[in-house]
């Protein structure tokens, strides 16, 4: 890991994670579990990803974007920070932090593109009156390391760079973003526990290069139980689910 990490902003933001399970007090009032903000968290990762492919921005803006969204719901709550502005701007964000930028107006077209619903219908004006929420929640904090180039680099060391091993472990890695693990656990930590899973699945014996790897296997494992219990789960989430914690969120107290 590059050591300008353990002196960022990002390191000194790192959350325990009851931390990050929680629901805001506002949230809790409409009856909003922790469980409801994971689906809805996942939801909106999957909108970003889905204006991203519209916009052509790389995976990078894409993976900020997330980690945005989900550094301000530790702070703030989805009753009075819309998921559905909030995705979009974040996308608006980070574009411009990654040097990627999209104009808002672009990002306004694929929304109405995207959602028949007047409610989610929004203006230029209210992705730049969101951002500068968006940032105050954030503390202005914006630098974001993700575990990409650590994985790509790991997989070079190991000599398991072969086109299966870099797709599958680039793949799993960009589903690590349906998840908080981005806010809890070091970038290079993730990309190892990828990289452990995508081994087992290939039947790659790398015992050896994890051994020699200066690193706490244990927590590399539970990343990746994390992660495997996360495609578990995705299993059993309905449609019904889904909208139900929406539900939730639409009424008024």
């Amino acid at each position: 890991m590059a050591a300008n990490f353990w002196t960022s902003s990002h390191y000194k933001q790192l959350l325990d994670q009851e931390d990050v399970d929680v629901a805001q007090p506002l949230d809790r009032e409409k009856g909003i579990t922790v469980e409801d903000y994971k689906l809805i968290k996942m939801q909106m990762s999957n909108y970003i990803s889905k204006l991203a492919q519209h916009v052509k921005v790389r995976q990078r803006v894409v993976a900020t974007a997330v980690t945005y969204m989900r550094r301000c719901y530790t702070r703030k709550s989805m009753t009075e920070y819309d998921p559905h502005l909030v995705a979009p701007t974040c996308l608006y964000l980070a574009s411009k932090a990654e040097e990627s930028t999209v104009q808002a107006r672009l990002l306004v077209f694929y929304i109405k593109k995207i959602y028949s619903d007047e409610k989610y219908r929004y203006e230029v004006k209210d992705i730049l009156e969101m951002e500068m929420k968006i940032l105050e929640a954030l503390n202005y904090y914006l630098v974001v390391f993700h575990p990409y180039r650590s994985l790509v680099q790991f997989l070079q060391d190991a000599g398991m760079n072969d086109i299966n091993m870099t797709h599958l472990s680039w793949g799993i890695l960009n589903d690590t973003y349906k998840m908080d693990l981005i806010l809890v656990h070091p970038p290079h930590l993730i990309a190892l526990a990828c990289i452990y899973i995508a081994s087992v699945y290939r039947e790659k014996d790398n015992t050896a290069w994890f051994e020699e790897l200066r690193v706490d296997m244990n927590v590399v494992k539970n990343i990746s139980m994390e992660i495997l219990d996360f495609y578990e789960n995705q299993r059993l989430v309905s449609e019904e689910r889904i909208n139900a914690a929406f539900g939730k969120l639409a009424l008024k107290t």
